[in-house]
């Protein structure tokens, strides 16, 4: 399989991703968009980042531009720099994709790539050539810096004294960053499961093993939480101290809330906890992907919203203002980030004296359930959702009820009269097709989920 743009940058086989052909998408890349003459490199832990990072500053040096060397750090430290210098980005990761696979993020002097330029970087790559040249590297260790301190300078000081946190470090790079920001605002941090070896995350789809050894840990460990995020660190994954996995999409509307934020905006796929706390006074919903959220967060802000925040179920928050309390300040960001998500629900549930599971208990009760069918082409994922569309329900559970809404805005989203919600979609960066439940509590989110994977198993088989 060729590699190709999904809803987050180019991702693809990390043998398809050969020097050359990384070299033309940086070179032509930096050809296409303002810059100051530099260009920020960081990447992720897999085996195959060093080798492809090489190859971008090859391709950025034949146009000319200098290399800033992050080294590994999160996406977002990585971007945040960038953007705050006006300049270019490229973050080498596959993000939470498996090891054998690689992909490049590319962001703008104004922002993270968007759909619109994805055609025209294809079409220049097709005809790039490749020519040799050296970079000028500054090796810097100042975005990483600067992104621990938005955390540590931004939220109330050592707002988490007394708290025990437990950090996964697998192969994050997060691990960078994440204890010494949870240290800082004065929480007691524990370390968990480094591995020398890549460990492909998605925070929306943790498997019964890793649930159980990570509720293991919280037990073991006596946390208050215990936390981690995908590989290049732009997805939180967040544990509370009763060992349940919190999804993105319920820690995107505390976080908004903590912010305060006027309106929220997130994909289709996320839980209607949102709409139903009363918290804002818009939601708006996208595609999945955050350059959908995204542009209509910039259509909300061109609109005259000034505090607008956008989330996604993966957990990346994104925050449109510079937000302020207590005399202290946490800057916008206008990219996928984790580290927010993370603290602002530990900081939540310490100013009340409470445990998270008893600020979780709080929100209406809805809850969510996600998983995914591995190595299924895109268009058999296609063909599910066309036979959904037709009025063939026979790849669903029984006894969901009568279908009240449907919504086609990214896959199919079904909203049933028993408060149930089923919505397949086929990933957008990855041979995958994903199914997303939405009940009244975890358990028969679950249940759901289970049935309809065996059922989408026999499917596709």
């Amino acid at each position: 399989m060729a590699p190709k743009f999904g809803t987050s940058g180019l991702r693809g086989l990390s043998t398809e991703l050969t020097d050359d052909l990384c070299a033309s998408y940086a070179g032509a890349f930096v050809s296409q968009h303002a810059h100051d003459g530099r260009v920020f490199i960081a990447r992720d832990k897999r085996d195959s980042s060093p080798r492809i990072a090489a190859a971008v500053a090859r391709g950025a040096a034949q146009q000319g531009l200098s290399v800033v060397d992050c080294g590994v750090v999160p996406t977002p430290a990585m971007a945040g720099a960038a953007l705050r210098a006006g300049t270019l980005s490229i973050m080498v990761t596959g993000s939470h994709i498996p090891a054998d696979r690689n992909g490049l993020k590319f962001y703008t002097s104004k922002g993270e790539f968007t759909k619109a330029d994805e055609a025209p970087l294809a079409q220049a790559v097709a005809t790039w050539t490749v020519q040799d040249a050296v970079a000028d590297v500054d090796r810097t260790s100042g975005p990483k810096e600067t992104y621990v301190a938005r955390y540590v300078d931004g939220l109330p000081e050592k707002a988490l004294a007394g708290r025990r946190v437990g950090v996964w470090l697998h192969s994050s790079a997060a691990g960078e960053v994440l204890p010494t920001i949870l240290e800082g605002l004065g929480a007691t941090v524990v370390s968990l499961g480094a591995s020398d070896s890549f460990v492909p995350v998605d925070t929306e789809a943790v498997d019964a093993p890793t649930r159980k050894m990570l509720t293991d840990w919280v037990r073991e460990h006596r946390l208050d939480a215990l936390v981690s995020t995908d590989g290049d660190a732009d997805r939180p994954l967040f544990i509370d101290d009763l060992g349940r996995v919190v999804p993105g999409d319920i820690l995107g509307p505390i976080t908004a809330r903590w912010c305060g934020a006027d309106e929220v905006v997130t994909t289709v796929s996320a839980n209607t906890l949102v709409d139903l706390m009363q918290a804002f006074s818009g939601v708006s919903r996208t595609k999945i992907g955050s350059p959908y959220v995204i542009s209509e967060m910039e259509a909300r802000m061109a609109a005259g919203v000034t505090r607008v925040a956008g989330y996604e179920p993966n957990g990346g928050f994104l925050l449109g203002w510079d937000v302020a309390r207590d005399g202290v300040e946490v800057p916008a960001l206008m990219t996928r980030d984790a580290v927010l998500p993370i603290v602002v629900p530990l900081v939540v549930a310490a100013e009340a004296g409470a445990k998270v599971s008893d600020l979780l208990a709080g929100f209406p009760e809805r809850r969510t359930a996600t998983d995914r069918l591995q190595d299924i082409p895109r268009e058999v994922s296609l063909e599910i959702v066309e036979m959904i569309l037709s009025g063939d329900t026979s790849v669903l559970p029984d006894g969901l009820g009568t279908v009240i809404s449907t919504d086609t805005t990214d896959g199919v989203r079904l909203c049933f009269d028993s408060g149930r919600v089923v919505h397949i979609r086929p990933s957008g960066n990855a041979p995958e097709l994903r199914c997303y439940v939405e009940a009244d509590s975890d358990a028969a989110a679950t249940e759901v989920l289970a049935t309809a994977l065996a059922k989408l198993r026999c499917a596709v088989a």
